[in-house]
């Protein structure tokens, strides 16, 4: 496996560090200044578009454009807002995003890769994620102040449209965080932040979200204890779950958890449920966000407090540790292009 980018986003160093994956080996390539809080982004790889959502000087989105070859980020747009986005995802026609400390979810029209005016704007507390089904048909919110994910059609013109069913609501002080859903549209995966459970959902042909089994996805011989809105994990030994990632061509569910810093890898049977079957890996030091290669058997993971990339293949639900990089200051988000 040869010629792979990916993109690694240094939230507390304000720059984005594009790695090559060359065989079992990483390289950092360029390291691209874009500003401080560059926390999530959005790649729409045909364009060579990299949309990153900054905080200072201001909360704004950033359109950058991709040199492929040397990975460098060119800053060629800007569109502010409210606040701080913790998350965005990219549709043929608009970005989405998710924006925790203002408590709103939303979208933007793009048009010849401009991020255009706001479209659509709806409001629950602390919104940690927003996702596209594979087909781009229908938008997830995850507000984990509600316990809840709001759940969209997505329009033409990138109007968010509230499907029959608004909401699904997930256990109370759970926290949900992030989402991710198959590629064959069927399932959608959870990750809570107070609870450290994987919980999936059945997705229907129009988009809606059916709660279904759950499992813990974090060390349970750790003795770590439940979290809550406004603890601190690292003093009281909690459970702080944080990202997930679908692994082995759907066969794998990988999720991160904080306090103890590990990746649990929760099986998948043929249909995508989940099933009891976990195998704890440790890994970078606080590990915020990872990704898997498109072989689905090379994962990356980012550690906020390491400051490196770590390189795994995926072997059975554990992860042999094949190369290390340092990216910068408190990554936080990464993705293969």
């Amino acid at each position: 496996m040869t010629g792979d980018l990916l993109l690694v986003g240094n939230d507390k160093g304000g720059t984005i560090s594009a790695l090559k994956l060359d065989g079992e080996r990483l390289a950092v390539k360029v390291v691209s200044e874009v500003g401080l809080g560059c926390s999530t982004f959005a790649i729409n790889p045909r364009r060579s578009l990299v949309y990153c959502a900054t905080k200072e000087p201001s909360p704004a989105i950033v359109t950058l454009t991709l040199d492929k070859e040397s990975g460098a980020l060119t800053e060629v747009g800007r569109r502010d807002v409210d606040d701080p986005l913790a998350y965005l995802s990219i549709t043929p026609h608009a970005l989405i995003g998710a924006s925790y400390h203002g408590g709103w979810g939303a979208s933007w029209r793009i048009s010849d890769g401009e991020v255009g005016r706001e479209v659509s704007r709806f409001e629950h507390r602390n919104m940690h994620a927003a996702v596209t089904d594979p087909l781009g048909r229908n938008a997830y919110f995850v507000s984990l102040g509600e316990d809840l994910i709001a759940q969209f059609s997505l329009g033409s013109a990138g109007e968010l449209v509230e499907l029959s069913a608004p909401t699904v609501k997930v256990t109370p002080g759970s926290g949900p965080r992030h989402l991710v859903l198959s590629a064959d549209d069927r399932n959608a995966y959870l990750i809570t932040e107070f609870t450290g459970e994987a919980i999936r959902f059945d997705r229907s042909e129009g988009g809606r979200l059916t709660r279904e089994e759950d499992v813990a996805a974090f060390d349970v011989d750790a003795g770590l204890r439940t979290s809550g809105y406004g603890l601190n994990p690292r003093d009281g030994h909690l459970v702080w779950g944080a990202d997930l990632a679908l692994a082995g061509d759907g066969r794998w569910l990988l999720c991160t958890e904080r306090t103890e810093s590990t990746v649990t890898a929760v099986e998948l049977d043929p249909r995508g449920h989940l099933t009891q079957h976990t195998v704890v890996n440790r890994t970078e030091p606080q590990p915020r966000s990872l990704t898997v290669a498109p072989d689905g058997v090379h994962v990356v993971v980012v550690g906020e407090l390491s400051g490196h990339a770590a390189l795994y293949r995926l072997v059975a639900g554990r992860l042999v540790e094949l190369d290390r990089v340092e990216t910068g200051k408190g990554p936080n988000w990464v993705r293969f292009v």
